[in-house]
């Protein structure tokens, strides 16, 4: 039995990625990032439908989660960069507390929106 191995997909085929901060603006402070990464998807299976969310590839990064500026970073494709920032809209409450999510900005590499738009924050 011979043993192929697949070939790596190019770069110039694979999907491009975007990376979102964003910070949750609410009374009360999220501890952790479940109910918000909830709370995202749900807006944006409202906003885009099942299949829009699917193609958006939305990922909510939770190791970069920080719950003392209650802001953190979303990776989604290039495409739907602008979609993903319009389902924060829909976002009125989370874990039934109310709640808004803003974007701070968008960039393609993780370490640059983490450092440009997580650590001015105060």
């Amino acid at each position: 039995m011979v043993k192929t191995k697949l070939k790596p997909v190019l770069p110039s085929l694979r999907e491009k990625k975007r990376y979102i901060a964003f910070q949750v603006i609410s009374k009360e402070k999220l501890s952790d990032s479940g109910p918000m990464a909830g709370a995202i998807m749900d807006s944006s299976l409202q906003l885009l439908g099942q299949i829009g969310a699917a193609k958006a590839n939305i990922m909510v990064l939770s190791n970069k989660w920080d719950p003392k500026r209650q802001a953190g970073i979303l990776k989604v494709s290039n495409r739907y960069v602008d979609a993903v920032k319009a389902s924060f809209v829909c976002t009125d409450k989370i874990e039934g507390r109310e709640a808004i999510i803003r974007s701070l900005g968008v960039s393609g590499m993780l370490n640059k929106a983490e450092k440009e738009y997580l650590k001015q924050e105060s």
